[in-house]
């Protein structure tokens, strides 16, 4: 009984590919890229263009993912080339300076208070990597062979990705690669929506109601029809975005913001232009997210294993632990300047509870903004002795969801990422912050002046560095 037990709980917790949340980071600075200059969004453009019809070129049966990237590489020669410079296929994006020397960063080294690690987890959790057959610490990223085209292109719906990255044993193979066309949400959000470990887990303004949104969930999308490629376009299967990390020189891309396609001085009233100097687009024009479907807000690790307790995918998984959501939930907000502090594994723990990736800036950075986060708390394994985090095996054989046996998983894991382990672990509190950039309202639900500048507005001003409400909480009629 106890295995069929955990073998249940195994498949409801078998979304845990999109757990990479590769935004967790260390305690140093990354800053930003120079951006590549982009030209406005025309949604148009991407609805309308017309993609070539790949079935004549796929009529027989492929038996495998590097079968069908083997033919597409036919034709378009340089596109693996291309894959394999970005962070989809990396997961190396930013890096940080440790004892005088560069320290590239990404999924690979970074930690989340979500799952937690990829270090020896490779098998489960990537089958969200745009690849193949990462099942192990060594993984070859330089065989073109090995990149998933159909994971990004897919036209029939039908594409799902197993262990190590690899198609799912029903898929067919042909079918799919003959229905390429440009990404669509469905395709991004294939990964995207479901990061760590279940729709609408990770990020707060992600998850399936952008499939089709109305004009409350998503003005952009519904409106005017926006696909992710819209404002997140790229250059060489290089994606524009990421706004809260950094690129290498090896990974660079454009970022971009609402004045790629608004002005800076996008309103009517001088008084709400003179605002978007230091306050973001999204603080007044996301006013809550997470408006359809709720949001995973705490997640903690240390309930796990308890057989005694009844499972309920909203409160309690017996691998997973104890969680808590929220719906509408309306945002915290925080100075942010476009650089992160950074938790990288092996880091020391100064403070608790450990900002694992706090936001830079303040009311007296000119480069800062008030910027709406949620913020992600959660209760994870690490070692009190030598006061790091612990990349703990999860799945697999000997993972904790084997034997729910911390210490085993916890000694496995440090073995695997290198670190000296103590034989002791324990459980610390965490926080990661998540930028709020997608969900934007109608103008008309945008926040009002009101609901800043009165005695209960939702801003917390003293957070922010002011005595009080800068205005003196003065009531508008706005």
């Amino acid at each position: 009984m106890k295995r069929m037990l955990l073998i249940l709980s195994a498949v409801g917790g078998a979304l845990l590919a999109a757990w990479f949340l590769t935004f967790s980071g260390s305690v140093r600075n990354q800053t930003m890229s120079t951006a590549i200059k982009r030209a406005p969004v025309n949604p148009a453009a991407t609805r309308t263009k017309a993609h070539l019809d790949h079935r004549p070129f796929f009529t027989k049966p492929m038996a495998t993912g590097p079968e069908v990237t083997a033919r597409c590489l036919e034709c378009h020669k340089e596109a693996a080339a291309q894959v394999m410079k970005t962070p989809h296929w990396l997961w190396i994006s930013g890096d940080v300076q440790r004892n005088g020397k560069t320290v590239l960063t990404g999924k690979r080294n970074l930690m989340n208070n979500f799952c937690i690690s990829v270090s020896g987890n490779w098998n489960t959790c990537t089958k969200c990597h745009a690849g193949y057959g990462w099942g192990q610490k060594d993984y070859d990223f330089t065989k073109a062979e090995n990149v998933d085209c159909l994971v990004c292109h897919d036209g029939t719906g039908t594409y799902v990705k197993s262990n190590q990255g690899l198609p799912g044993k029903k898929v067919d193979l042909a079918a799919v690669a003959g229905s390429v066309r440009v990404p669509h949400r469905e395709n991004c959000g294939a990964c995207h929506f479901n990061g760590g470990g279940g729709m609408g887990v990770k990020h707060g303004d992600l998850d399936n109601s952008l499939l089709h949104p109305n004009e409350d969930t998503d003005v952009h999308m519904a409106r005017l029809g926006f696909q992710c490629i819209d404002c997140h376009t790229t250059r060489e299967h290089l994606v524009a975005g990421k706004f809260n990390t950094t690129y290498t020189n090896l990974t660079r891309a454009a970022r971009f913001d609402c004045a790629d396609c608004h002005s800076q001085t996008p309103h009517g009233d001088a008084q709400l232009n003179n605002h978007v100097r230091r306050i973001a687009c999204q603080t007044c024009h996301i006013p809550q997210y997470s408006r359809r479907f709720p949001t995973k807000m705490t997640w903690d690790w240390s309930k796990a294993g308890d057989f005694n307790r009844n499972e309920d995918a909203h409160d309690y998984l017996i691998i997973k632990g104890e969680f808590k959501y929220e719906q509408n939930v309306v945002p915290q907000y925080a100075w942010y300047n476009g650089r992160m502090d950074r938790y990288i594994m092996g880091d020391r723990i100064a403070t608790e509870p450990l900002n694992m990736n706090r936001p830079l800036g303040s009311k007296d950075d000119p480069d800062a903004k008030i910027w709406p986060f949620k913020i992600h708390r959660g209760k994870q394994i690490y070692d009190p002795i030598n006061r790091v985090l612990i990349p703990p095996v999860t799945s697999g054989e000997g993972g904790f969801w084997s034997d729910f046996d911390w210490n085993f998983a916890a000694r496995k894991g440090m073995e695997v990422a290198g670190l000296p382990y103590s034989g002791t672990h324990s459980f610390i509190s965490t926080q990661m912050y998540w930028p709020i950039n997608h969900m934007t309202a109608p103008a008309k639900k945008a926040l009002t002046c009101n609901r800043c500048h009165s005695k209960d507005g939702q801003m917390d001003w003293k957070a922010l560095g002011f005595d009080g409400d800068p205005v003196g909480g003065t009531r508008h009629d706005r």
